[in-house]
C-alpha cells in the first residue's frame, strides 16, 4: 500500500472497535460459565478465529496466525474430560515458544503431546477433569500464559494457586484478566508472587453479567503517533479514564515525551488527544515498556520520525511474539534513517540521517510493523508491504486513516 505524503486533519473522530485483549479473555469465559452478554465485541481476525473455534466441535482446530487464540485454547481444551484435540497453525506460530505453558498444565496433570517439535505446536490435547491446585510457572514468561490459566481456574475442581517464580513481566495484562474475573464474581487474590482463584459455580439463578468491551487502546496507540508528528488534535470513542488495558500507559508516555494530553470526556467515553502548542522535546527518551510491550513499535517511529534519541529496555516478550519486532524494529528503521542497536531486553538509537528516497516497509507478517509505521506518512511517503496484516488487530485501520489524512 502507498502512502503518499499527508496532512493531519483537525478534531477529527473514529470509533475503534472493543479491545482485542479483553475480548479474546471474555470469549473464554462466556463458552466456560455461559452467563455472560458481551457488547462492542472486537472485530479483529484474532478475535473472530477464536469466536469460530470456540462454536466448532472438530478434533483439529487450526488457528492460523492467532497466538492469543493458541494460548487460550491450549488452556481450555486441557478441561474438555475425555475430548482430544489437536492444535495448530501457521508456519511462524509452529515457530512460537509456548513449552511453559503446556509443562504448567502437565504438571496439573494434563495430557499434552508435542506433535512436531519439542516445546512449540501443534499440539494434541487429552482433556480431562484437574483436581491439583498449584502450579509453579515463571514470572518473566508472556503473561498470556498466566492469563490462559487464569480463565480456566475458576471452572477447576478446586480452584487454582499459581506461583509465579522470578521477576513479573507485563503485570498489568495479569491484573487485567483478575479484574475480570472479579467483575463476574470468580473470586481472586494476588498477593507477592502468589495468585489463587477460587472454583466459581453458575447455576439457573446466576445473573446474565453484560459486559460492554472497552475500545482497544493498543490501536489507539498509532493516533497518538499520528498526533505527535501532526499536531492536530483526533477524538477517540469509546474508551474509559479508569482503564484494566495496560497499554493505557500510551496516554502518560505521549503527554510526557511527545506533549499529547489526553483529555477525557466521562459522559461520552470518548478522549481527546490534545498537543501542547508550548512543549519542547526532551533530550532522550529513557523508558521501561516491561508493562507495555506492544506499544513499544509506535514509540520509537515516532521518536525516530522527530529524531528524539531513545532508549528503550522491558521488551523481552518482543522476540517471540509475530516475528523478532525487535530485529525488524532495527531493520525498518534503517530506511527512515535512524540507526539503532538491540539485545534480547532492549533497543536505543545510535543516530539519525535522512531516510531512503523510496521507502519501502516490510511487515513480517506482523500487524503492528504496518500500523506503527504508517504515521511516517506526516514526513515522507512510504510504502507499506504486506497491507492486509492489520486485519489480524484492527481490519478498519486503513479506513479510519481516510478519515484523519488529506493529501499534502
Amino acid at each position: 500500500m502507498k502512502l503518499e505524503k499527508s496532512n493531519l486533519k483537525d478534531n477529527t473522530t473514529i470509533q475503534i472497535s472493543g479491545s482485542k485483549s479483553i475480548s479474546n479473555r471474555l470469549l473464554i469465559l462466556e463458552s466456560l460459565f455461559k452467563n455472560i452478554q458481551i457488547g462492542n465485541l472486537s472485530n479483529s481476525q484474532d478475535t473472530q478465529l477464536l469466536k469460530k473455534a470456540l462454536s466448532e466441535d472438530t478434533e483439529t482446530v487450526d488457528i492460523h496466525h492467532a497466538g492469543t487464540a493458541m494460548r487460550f485454547l491450549t488452556s481450555y481444551y486441557s478441561i474438555q474430560d475425555g475430548k482430544t484435540t489437536i492444535l495448530t497453525g501457521s508456519k511462524r506460530m509452529k515457530e512460537r515458544p509456548i513449552k511453559n505453558l503446556v509443562t504448567a498444565l502437565q504438571n496439573l496433570g494434563v495430557e499434552i503431546e508435542y506433535l512436531e517439535n519439542e516445546g512449540f505446536p501443534p499440539l494434541k490435547i487429552k482433556g480431562r477433569k484437574i483436581t491439583e491446585t498449584k502450579v509453579d510457572v515463571p514470572a518473566n514468561i508472556s503473561s498470556q500464559f498466566i492469563t490462559s490459566l487464569l480463565l480456566i481456574a475458576g471452572k477447576l475442581e478446586n480452584g487454582l494457586e499459581i506461583n509465579l517464580v522470578g521477576e513479573i513481566t507485563s503485570r498489568s495484562y495479569i491484573e487485567m484478566t483478575l479484574n475480570i474475573l472479579t467483575k463476574f464474581g470468580i473470586q481472586n487474590s494476588f498477593i507477592g508472587n502468589t495468585i489463587k482463584v477460587e472454583k466459581f459455580e453458575v447455576n439457573v439463578h446466576s445473573p446474565i453479567v453484560n459486559y460492554e468491551v472497552e475500545s482497544d487502546w493498543s490501536s489507539a496507540s498509532y493516533f497518538y503517533s499520528f498526533a505527535a508528528l501532526g499536531r492536530k488534535t483526533i477524538h477517540l470513542k469509546s474508551f474509559y479514564k479508569e482503564s484494566t488495558q495496560g497499554d493505557s500507559a500510551i496516554a502518560k508516555i505521549y503527554e510526557t515525551f511527545f506533549g499529547i494530553k489526553t483529555i477525557f470526556t466521562e459522559n461520552e467515553h470518548q478522549l481527546t488527544l490534545q498537543p501542547d502548542p508550548h512543549f519542547q522535546s526532551p533530550e532522550k527518551i529513557v523508558l521501561d515498556m516491561n508493562n507495555c510491550p506492544d506499544i513499544a513499535q509506535t514509540l520509537c517511529v515516532t521518536a525516530a520520525a522527530l529524531r528524539i534519541p531513545f532508549e528503550i529496555s522491558g521488551l523481552g516478550t518482543l522476540r517471540v511474539k509475530e516475528t523478532d519486532r525487535l530485529l525488524a524494529l532495527h531493520n525498518e528503521l534503517k530506511k527512515l534513517g535512524t540507526e539503532t542497536e538491540f539485545t534480547d531486553l532492549t533497543i536505543k538509537s545510535i543516530s539519525f540521517g535522512e531516510p531512503q528516497e523510496n521507502i519501502s516497509i516490510r511487515t513480517y507478517q506482523d500487524h503492528r510493523m504496518a500500523m506503527s509505521f504508517a504515521p511516517f506518512c506526516l514526513i515522507k511517503e512510504l510504502n507499506i508491504e504486506e497491507e492486509d496484516v492489520v486485519e489480524k488487530s484492527y481490519p478498519m485501520f486503513w479506513e479510519d486513516l481516510k478519515i484523519i489524512l488529506t493529501k499534502n
